[in-house]
């Protein structure tokens, strides 16, 4: 007799429908949960929601950017955070941010939430936590949501959000200057 061996954790959102599917929690203009629906109707129906966003850096100060996939409904093709994804109904911001980052570049560190920003044009209309991380490994991007990533040098996103801010998503755009803004140095991750 042979008994399939289940695996353990969350199953992968890997599937356009998957991600359809997911349930979310619907949220105020202050993001402070008031129902639940899945993604597919919330973004429909243009419905306030909670998403993550995650700045990685290594030793040397880079950040880690993703170019999403062309089958990716969000953005595809464009750069973008380290990590992002929405936030499941009941699930923490932090678990949140650690599974998406899990998911999408195979990394596991210490994050630190550094800004959170409340529904706006500039976020999409989602609630936004960011997190920022700091990691010696080489990230994994998962081929079916990230077509490729990199660390660059943060003169280099400089340089290329001057020259040419259209290979970026909105949201990282606006998050990537109100990081500067906003936050300190001393809300760099420890080496």
């Amino acid at each position: 007799m042979h008994e399939k061996i289940k695996k353990r954790g969350r199953k992968p959102k890997e599937t356009p429908e998957g991600r359809k599917r997911e349930i979310l929690e619907i949220v105020d203009k202050n993001c402070d949960p008031v129902s639940i629906l899945n993604r597919e109707n919330i973004h429909k129906k243009g419905l306030f929601h909670k998403i993550i966003h995650v700045f990685l850096f290594n030793e040397n100060g880079e950040i880690y950017l993703q170019k999403k996939s062309p089958l990716v409904d969000e953005n595809p093709g464009l750069w973008t955070s380290s990590a992002s994804g929405h936030v499941l109904a009941g699930e923490g911001v932090l678990i949140s941010a650690q599974r998406e980052l899990k998911e999408e570049l195979s990394i596991k560190v210490k994050l630190k939430k550094v800004l959170k920003l409340t529904p706006s044009d500039e976020t999409n209309m989602q609630c936004i936590s960011l997190f920022v991380g700091y990691t010696k490994k080489i990230p994994k991007p998962n081929p079916l949501e990230i077509e490729e990533g990199r660390f660059f040098a943060i003169e280099e996103v400089e340089n290329l959000l001057q020259t040419d801010p259209e290979i970026f998503s909105p949201t990282f755009r606006f998050l990537w200057k109100k990081y500067w803004e906003n936050v300190s140095q001393k809300s760099q991750p420890e080496k």
